[in-house]
């Protein structure tokens, strides 16, 4: 064995008895294969060239990622575009790439981002004349249990709207396609003929030059020490050699995107945190491996392998990582670290048992090169919530060749147009708040992440780590209970209450993508909801109050939200706030408190973005104020038909619909009169009037009840002062055993919410959903003379028609027991032909058929244009929803099922009773 080699023990000669090492020690950087010489010196080595005084924007990071912001930045017409870099152009992350491209993503936007990347390097060479090393080798990812063939198979099902190329094969055909994969272990894999495989520094040098050529000025060994921010904007970029001033910052500074985030004037949270990442490379074969050789991605046995020089390259994500840099930086390249051969043996070992023809291989060194990670595995993109014009595209999640392409075009768009021409609310860093930038908290969850990109995840996991971040004063009292939890945005959330008696180790390890083991747990939930009364926590939703001394609440609301915020007092109305195209950011209730005051109910990961789109249209005004009150309010939801007799007991108050009406309004601090404010909720709202009344429950004061459930089932949302919720809740609970009370959690929430046609925002509606594809005009204030923000885009849809439409789809042929389920994501077919894709669905046991929602749209016209969509359209065709391979038919209507199959069902018992009668 090698000097270097032995003293890091690594090479375990009883592991590998026939393993060749090299007799000389290799030094990665002394190569040109990795470290282009051109990309790593723009400014030339003897004088560095002066920072200007001034720049439009300025863009810290010179990796791929940076260069490729610049570059689109620059073909979308922007000029004054400044890169700084601390150390050399590329000699980051970049340099120790992988160099693997591959479009098989977890989710869709990602998979658009790997596709354009694609597209992108390959026609580089032609624009730059700079070879980037691009081979079309395709890949293969493999499956070696029948769950991980299932989610691939869901995967390509995915990969095949977006017109990505790939096919499932079976054994032998991976055989044919790469002589030296062992199949004896194999179900099957996913191939997709145009993945490929790059040189990351070249790919960057070209995107440098490319950019330079735009006018693009490029600085390295320049520092960013601070961002100077004066009134909540970006004013200047302090560095070593000095100030810029600027009006856009972009924070591409990778593994460094924390640190600098924190060092500005107001401080910036960028949640990831780097780890080590290991991949050995070895000589040429005996028989040297065809440059265009697929990429094996062996998820199961946690390894990947490429061509390379005739060799390979093979690396993967252990489940043991290795944090660094928690403390901060330390240096300002990125160097080779210290090899770790105990560490990579478990990758070591499964690649031998995949090759197991490479053992005479000789290896050339063992790579150690950090990557960051998010606290989600999904890269940060956007702007920060809290200083306007304060970029950030970083945490690529060992994806940043994939990515750099699809994500540098979407925020060049972002900062171009307002918004990027996809839907990337999934990688928005507004979904992240500063409970998320501890650091202990992203070390943690990291050594998490880091394994869990090649673990297989069954629909509705957790992560483990970071957990009880946020949590409800119930929290113990409902774990006692025997709730189960999930997270979301930081905040415990109940998923369902294992009754007394049940296996809570085999529930809390059910995995899988047939029917779940908590199924008949959720629908005796279900059942209570519907026929007694449950208590579900939702106290993680986000909520805030707005309240001014004059109008200004008012009026900014007017503007922001679609429908009629001028209402009476206690009323509440369901409203998206829309962008100027039409689209939703966020979908909320809001609450009229009193004139001059509104409470705003939005959903939890809603909390940063909802705060920051108000604050960005808020007018500087010390008599208006806006405050984040979720901590205040504990948040119960009563549901079922036996609330009202819960809440008259604890309340001593009415609560029939004649003294707290859903269909007529009670109300107060008003001078309008009953019968005036029927006729204005009947004109102006168009829904059934939904109430708010402050009330005592128990001993507590001020709990704030309202005539709502986010299901449509019957009930009440009671809003608690948080240092009543303990007493509360359990007065309720004991008040109510008499009514068959029980607790309940999320899943049956969503069953219901599905079965009644309910959207989500995040889940169903986006960015780009319009109330008009949504069914949702009739909470859109066209016939008032108020503008709000999104009219003229909506009523140039109204005029032009609607291309898609939300559905509900109802499985047919389809059996709960034995077939897979739908989750969400799955291809919806009309006639025959792709017409959508679902966005969530839910087992329905009213209905005891899956329900489906989605969006459906027709074929395009004679000459490519869209097609408006009609209830013909809609009604006529025979749709099929497309699980992991497998059609089922489906029933699609623009109206709720629940009641028709209720009427149904109910018809079928009596005369079920009645024969039996008979009898």
């Amino acid at each position: 064995m090698c000097s270097c080699v032995r003293s890091s023990r690594a090479m375990a000669p009883a592991l590998l008895p026939r393993l060749l090492l090299p007799q000389m020690g290799f030094r990665l950087a002394g190569r040109g294969l990795w470290t282009s010489p051109q990309c790593l010196a723009v400014s030339g080595d003897s004088q560095l060239p002066p920072v200007p005084g001034q720049a439009r924007v300025v863009i810290c990071g010179g990796g791929i990622v940076g260069t490729s912001v610049a570059y689109h930045l620059a073909k979308l017409g922007w000029t004054d575009i400044v890169l700084l870099e601390q150390g050399r152009l590329g000699a980051g992350t970049t340099r120790l790439c992988a160099g693997i491209l591959s479009m098989a993503k977890p989710i869709s936007i990602e998979s658009k981002m790997a596709n354009y990347s694609s597209s992108l390097y390959q026609q580089l060479e032609e624009e730059t004349g700079v070879k980037t090393g691009y081979v079309k080798t395709g890949s293969l990812c493999l499956a070696q249990n029948q769950d991980r063939f299932i989610s691939l198979k869901r995967l390509a099902t995915r990969l095949k709207v977006l017109g990505i190329n790939c096919n499932i094969i079976k054994p032998k055909e991976i055989a044919k396609l790469h002589p030296l994969v062992n199949i004896h272990d194999l179900v099957g894999a996913l191939h997709l003929p145009d993945d490929a495989v790059v040189s990351s520094p070249d790919v960057n040098h070209a995107l440098a030059v490319a950019a330079a050529r735009q006018g693009v000025q490029i600085l390295d060994r320049t520092a960013v020490q601070q961002v100077v921010v004066e009134k909540g904007h970006v004013m200047a970029v302090e560095t070593d050699r000095g100030s810029i001033e600027c009006e856009y910052f972009v924070n591409c500074a990778g593994q460094w995107a924390y640190e600098l985030g924190q060092a500005s004037e107001v401080k910036v949270s960028v949640p990831l945190h780097g780890c080590e990442h290991f991949y050995l490379l070895t000589k040429p074969l005996q028989e040297p491996l065809a440059p265009n050789t697929p990429v094996i991605i062996d998820m199961d046995g946690r390894m990947y392998a490429r061509p390379w020089q005739g060799g390979l390259l093979s690396g993967g994500f252990e489940k043991n990582p290795k944090p660094i840099f928690t403390e901060g930086r330390n240096q300002l390249e990125i160097q080779n670290m210290q090899e770790d051969w105990d560490h990579f043996e478990p990758m070591l070992s499964a690649l031998l048992r995949r090759m197991p023809h490479i053992e005479m291989a000789e290896i050339l060194q063992l790579v150690n090169c950090p990557e960051s990670f998010t606290p989600d595995m999904r890269c940060l993109m956007g702007e920060t919530p809290g200083v306007s014009g304060y970029y950030v595209l970083a945490g690529m999640n060992s994806s940043g060749l994939a990515f750099a392409g699809g994500a540098g075009k979407y925020l060049a768009e972002w900062m171009t147009y307002g918004y990027p021409t996809a839907n990337v609310w999934p990688l928005d860093i507004k979904r992240f708040g500063n409970l998320q930038s501890s650091r202990t908290f992203l070390r943690h969850r990291v050594m998490e992440v880091m394994p869990l990109l090649y673990e297989l995840k069954v629909p509705r996991w957790d992560f483990q780590t970071g957990r009880q971040l946020r949590t409800s004063p119930l929290y113990d009292r409902l774990d006692t209970q025997g709730a189960r939890w999930m997270e979301k945005h930081g905040f415990e959330r109940p998923k369902y209450f294992v009754p007394p008696g049940k296996d809570l180790l085999s529930l809390d390890q059910s995995k899988t993508f047939y029917k779940p083991d908590w199924f008949d747990i959720v629908g005796a939930e279900v059942k209570c909801c519907k026929e007694a009364v449950c208590v579900i926590d939702m106290s993680s939703f986000t909520k805030f109050e707005l309240t001014s001394t004059g109008n200004q609440a008012l009026e900014l609301l007017q503007y922001l939200c679609a429908n009629d915020l001028d209402v009476p007092v206690g009323h509440i109305v369901h409203t998206g706030m829309l962008n100027e195209r039409g689209g939703y950011e966020n979908d909320c209730s809001v609450v009229r408190l009193s004139k001059n005051s509104f409470f705003i109910i939005s959903p939890t990961d809603q909390q940063v973005h909802c705060w920051s789109w108000i604050k960005k249209h808020m007018p500087n005004d010390p008599h208006l104020h806006l405050e984040d009150v979720s901590w205040k309010y504990t948040a119960l939801n009563l549901i079922g038909p036996r609330a009202m007799d819960v809440l008259a007991e604890l309340s001593y108050v009415s609560m029939t619909p004649e003294h707290f009406p859903s269909m007529f309004c009670k109300v107060r601090e008003t001078s309008r009169s009953k019968a005036a404010c029927c006729l204005f909720c009947a004109l102006a709202l168009m829904l059934p009037c939904l109430y708010l009344q402050e009330m005592s429950v128990g001993y507590a004061n001020g709990i704030r009840v309202m005539s709502m459930t986010h299901t449509g089932e019957p009930g009440f949302m009671l809003y608690i002062p948080i240092e009543y919720a303990l007493h509360v809740y359990n007065e309720v609970m004991s008040v109510g055993q008499k009514y068959g009370i029980r607790n309940a959690g999320y899943y049956a929430l969503r069953s219901l919410r599905i079965e009644k046609f309910f959207a989500f925002w995040g889940q169903d509606l986006d960015t780009f959903t319009t109330p008009l594809e949504c069914g949702r005009e009739f909470r859109v204030k066209f016939d008032k003379d108020t503008n709000f923000l999104g009219r003229e885009a909506l009523l140039q849809q109204r005029q032009e028609g609607v291309f898609r439409r939300f559905v509900m789809l109802v499985l047919e042929d389809h059996d709960t027991e034995l077939d897979l389920w739908p989750w969400w994501g799955e291809p919806v077919y009309r006639s025959g032909q792709l017409a959508g894709t679902t966005t969530s669905s839910a087992y329905s046991y009213t209905l005891e058929r899956h329900v489906c929602l989605g969006f459906v749209s027709p074929p395009p016209g004679p000459e490519g244009l869209p097609t408006p969509i009609t209830p013909d359209f809609i009604n006529r065709g025979d749709y099929e929803v497309n699980i992991a391979g497998q059609r089922y038919p489906a029933k699609a209507k623009l109206y709720p099922f629940s009641s028709l199959f209720t009427q149904q069902k109910r018809r079928k018992e009596d005369m079920e009773l009645s024969n039996l009668q008979g009898k």
